[in-house]
């Protein structure tokens, strides 16, 4: 028999084996630093900069006509980068599980992200409709390339290897991700001394990420292995693709049950990543450069947490830690809403305590998914998964901005959000894993 054709890893050389999760955590270093250094940090305020330059006197720019508040225009593009994503990320992973080939799909799709991220040095004077297509470009490339990423997991590493090796990946990204901000950091508070202005240092910020992408990407195509498998159907356009993949789901429910409780704590973990910093400025009337280093405190403290979680799942299994990480969610927002106005070293204790949890929770949550997938449709699967990650977290923006505008409190705000950690503790905590893992034709680890 050609072990090729073989999905269990477990007939693979042990040395080779170790060698593609190597190469495999180095995309997650790779690409990590995009979404901390140009989504997290510095993109969204410099290309509302932009556009703001580029704003007729009642503060609106016109793409394509259609008049935008300059204010308004990145969360736009981020939306519409959504879209473009949820569209191509069913067709990508329908191709890519029927003929075999990821590596050519993940490689177009990360060079793609890649080139429009380094594209980011040309932001200048007025030019936010440039920002809004590169930001458009590389988020959605980002996210094909994720799916690709993750779908690869189940491959590479059996059953009782993958929470330790999607937690180290985390932990790669995390670390790679602190590492360039630090630079970034030391680039644009100095810009002065090093004889550029600030605008200028964010753009090399911007397109520094792109060009890390790019270079480390290398490693991962060069060590992963595309593996055969049988024949299958033609894909389908986006969202049919997508809507035959859910059907499919059906006859896996339990499968189907836990993606549904994943999709709503995540929706709670984004909402938090992504609000943290308008809490604490707003609510807590800190200052930039305290919201920068709590951001860098969480990157890496989520090194150590990706790790320290990976380790407790090997001892309790997977499921029980994810359900111990919302506990320690649920408690940290609820600390977060006692929080004192002007004393930033409690905030930076509350982001400590979302950075411990970060990345073992989403970790974790990735290779759990892994065992619950049937053989010969990872990156069909995970293209719905990814979309669960980044395309379907809007409930958790649009509840904290509802609960602002009705009560005009940012903590009554930040503790509306417990309730999608709550729901997915019960959620997570009625699947049956073990059921689960054998109902979709899998082999159930000793513990899980």
């Amino acid at each position: 028999m050609d072990t090729d054709t073989v999905r269990s890893p477990a007939a693979d050389d042990t040395a080779g084996r170790r060698r593609e999760q190597r190469g495999w955590y180095f995309y997650d270093w790779a690409c990590s630093v995009y979404s901390t250094t140009v989504v997290t940090v510095f993109l969204g305020p410099y290309l509302t900069t932009v556009a703001e330059a580029a704003a007729d006197a009642d503060g609106f720019v016109h793409p394509l006509g259609v008049p935008v508040r300059a204010g308004s225009f990145f969360a736009y593009a981020v939306s519409l980068s959504v879209v473009v994503a949820v569209l191509v990320m069913p067709l990508v992973g329908a191709a890519a599980d029927r003929t075999g080939r990821k590596k050519p799909l993940l490689a177009a799709a990360a060079y793609t992200g890649a080139a429009a991220t380094a594209g980011m040095f040309f932001l200048d004077g007025d030019r936010y409709l440039l920002g809004g297509l590169l930001l458009v470009v590389a988020n959605a490339a980002q996210s094909v390339a994720m799916m690709l990423y993750n779908s690869y997991l189940p491959q590479i590493a059996p059953p009782e290897e993958r929470d330790a090796v999607s937690s180290r990946g985390w932990a790669f990204g995390y670390a790679a991700g602190a590492l360039v901000l630090v630079a970034n950091l030391v680039l644009y508070t100095g810009h002065d001394s090093f004889g550029v202005s600030e605008g200028m240092a964010v753009r090399i910020c911007l397109a520094s990420a792109g060009l890390w992408w790019g270079a480390f990407a290398l490693i991962p195509l060069r060590r992963l292995r595309d593996r055969r498998t049988p024949a299958r159907e033609a894909a389908l356009p986006g969202f049919r693709q997508l809507a035959a993949t859910v059907r499919d789901m059906r006859r896996h429910p339990l499968t189907l049950a836990f993606l549904l409780a994943y999709l709503v704590y995540n929706d709670g973990i984004q909402t938090v990543i992504s609000q943290a910093s308008v809490y604490g400025s707003k609510e807590l009337g800190l200052g930039q450069s305290t919201l920068i280093v709590a951001v860098l405190l969480v990157q890496v403290l989520a090194v150590a947490g990706a790790l320290l979680l990976g380790r407790l799942a090997r001892r309790y299994g997977a499921k029980r830690t994810i359900l111990g990480s919302l506990v320690a969610w649920t408690l940290t927002l609820a600390a977060g809403y006692f929080l004192p106005a002007g004393a930033p070293v409690w905030f930076f204790v509350l982001a400590a305590g979302i950075g411990l949890v970060l990345g073992g929770s989403q970790a974790l949550s990735r290779s759990l998914f892994s065992h619950l997938v049937p053989p010969g449709k990872e990156a069909e699967y995970f293209s719905a998964y990814e979309i669960s990650d980044r395309g379907l977290s809007w409930l958790g923006p649009l509840l904290f901005g509802l609960t602002y505008q009705l009560t005009g409190s940012y903590r009554d705000a930040i503790l509306s959000l417990v309730g999608f950690f709550v729901l997915g503790f019960v959620l997570l905590a009625r699947v049956p894993v073990h059921r689960a893992i054998a109902d979709a034709g899998n082999p159930v680890p000793q513990r899980i």
